[in-house]
């Protein structure tokens, strides 16, 4: 039997959770949860006879096989690092942390020394396998390659970001074009995605990134393209909600436990 701890209990968390009580996340005991809101941690332990922490810290004393993170890239920043180092595997939804060469360099050391996993779920994307093989390819044959995601989304959702201004109400427009690595620095809780794509092709300093902004648009359409030599590979995914995100960290933890994985 695997444990697992969930570090944040909004929206997301609960969709974990409730996999969990549904019986879809057979081979696993949920063991703790933490929320900065303590409020959501206590309604989501309900039933479950998992304990709220009132710390990571505490998490981390618990030594539970994996942490599950829902939260944000602050607190993943926060405890991802000592985690790895005790021989806990993580489960990040907040990729755009490892944007951050520093923290991605000092994550790989620390699972090398805690003999410790960063297992990535798609989010709301996928074809990671599909990506990584044709960039492997790539660099082995010394071939040339071209990786970048594009991504539609309504004008509602960039609101309160540098990008926002009242004219995306009423004409599309590309209001970003750049490296993955400067689009997660200008929308830190935007482009987790970009990034987790970025980090399965080429690096997010070098993989693009690209917002376009349409009226109405509801939801988001991620299309992410890696091309070389004689290839080509196109993912396009749309999503209405951000469900998907918390769905493909049940899909990837069911994989790590069964007898027959899908890569």
């Amino acid at each position: 039997m695997k444990t697992f701890a969930i570090a944040g209990c909004g929206h997301l968390g609960r969709i974990v959770r409730k996999a969990y009580e549904d019986g879809l996340l057979e081979g696993y005991s949920l063991t703790a949860l933490f929320s900065r809101k303590t409020e959501d941690a206590l309604t989501l332990a309900e039933g479950t006879g998992a304990r709220v922490a009132r710390s990571m810290d505490e998490i981390i004393q618990a030594r539970p096989d994996y942490i599950v993170e829902t939260a944000s890239i602050a607190l993943l920043k926060d405890f991802a690092v000592r985690a790895l180092e005790n021989g806990i595997s993580i489960i990040p939804l907040s990729i755009g942390a490892f944007a951050d060469e520093d923290f991605r360099q000092r994550c790989l050391e620390a699972a090398g020394k805690g003999d410790s996993r960063i297992h990535i779920p798609s989010g709301a994307v996928g074809g990671f396998d599909v990506l990584s093989t044709l960039s492997l390819m790539a660099k082995s044959s010394g071939w040339d390659i071209k990786a970048g995601i594009h991504t539609h989304k309504g004008p509602k959702s960039l609101m309160n970001t540098p990008l926002y201004d009242e004219s995306l109400d009423s004409a599309e427009k590309t209001v970003f074009s750049g490296s993955t690595s400067e689009a997660i620095a200008l929308l830190p809780t935007k482009v987790n995605v970009a990034v987790a794509s970025a980090l399965a092709t080429t690096g997010p300093r070098t993989a693009s990134a690209v917002i376009t902004s349409v009226p109405d648009f509801t939801g988001d359409d991620h299309c992410i393209t890696v091309e070389t030599e004689g290839l080509k590979a196109t993912v396009d995914i749309y999503s209405a909600k951000s469900d998907i995100a918390a769905w493909s960290v049940v899909a990837l933890m069911r994989n790590l436990t069964s007898r027959m994985m899908f890569f």
